[in-house]
């Protein structure tokens, strides 16, 4: 993917922003098909892992490939939170939290570090 990324896009992929909750483009999104990084491309989630959790953001219940995400320690904001990562070009892509259905983690990924490929 070589596009250039929006000014919302760059902040949270690549400053660790967070877009406001509600707003994504994809939060509501019911269509089947593949959520790439908006950064890179790499295949991250797949619609059959997604869920709506109240939350604000698309969350999924697991990586499309665990090989492309990078899960680390993420201390800021006075919080311990376990961040996620595209591992192919380093961009934030949300939080991961482990009170997703029956018992799976809840992936809480920016609407705006994804792209939907149907």
């Amino acid at each position: 993917m070589n596009k250039k990324l929006t000014p919302e896009q760059y902040h949270v992929l690549r400053e660790k922003g967070t877009e406001m909750a509600g707003t994504g483009k994809l939060l509501h999104n019911k269509k089947k098909g593949d959520y790439m990084c908006a950064g890179c491309g790499a295949l991250l989630f797949r619609s059959d892992t997604k869920f709506d959790s109240g939350s604000g953001w698309p969350s999924f219940t697991d990586p499309a490939n665990r090989e492309n995400v990078v899960l680390e320690e993420d201390t800021s904001h006075g919080m311990k939170r376990t961040e996620v990562i595209c591992k192919n070009c380093g961009g934030h892509l949300g939080h991961v939290f482990d009170d997703g259905p029956d018992g799976k983690d809840r992936y809480c990924i920016n609407s705006c570090a994804l792209e939907f490929k149907e």
